[in-house]
């Protein structure tokens, strides 16, 4: 029986970017005390770095989705098996063109409602591209 009783969310995407993250902002800290902007920007340079590879290991299924988690994917070593489809509401997913919202697909001879605009008048039809006024 393990230890906790509820997920923690640990995964190897947060352990690798808080492992990175830290070193990065460590280095930043030592530049920001010595106050040597090349080890400032060697910092935030680190701290960047971090970032990029832990969304790298979220899309790559190393991550894991917002909420709670079947019992069996609470070990950290396991991958996420919807990484893939992106997961609903997530920034780094939707950044990656990831768990958008499909668009319904039309079937052919399908007949489609189209929103007709309104006329400058209010009175007749619509105006013509390029004309500037009402169809008489």
């Amino acid at each position: 029986m393990s230890a906790h009783q509820y997920d923690h969310g640990h995964t190897v995407a947060g352990w690798t970017g808080f492992g990175i993250v830290t070193a990065g902002s460590a280095v930043l800290a030592l530049g920001v005390c010595t106050g040597s902007g090349v080890a400032r920007a060697a910092g935030l340079g680190v701290v960047l770095v971090g970032l990029l590879v832990t969304w790298a290991l979220h899309l790559a299924g190393w991550g894991k989705p917002t909420g709670r988690r079947p019992r069996e994917q609470w070990d950290w070593r396991v991958r996420d098996p919807e990484a893939r489809d992106g997961h609903p509401g997530c920034l780094g997913c939707r950044l990656a063109g990831r768990g958008r919202r499909r668009t319904a697909a039309v079937e052919p001879g399908a007949r489609v409602s189209v929103p007709v605009p309104a006329t400058r008048s209010g009175v007749g039809e619509a105006d013509p591209v390029g004309t500037g006024g009402p169809v008489r």
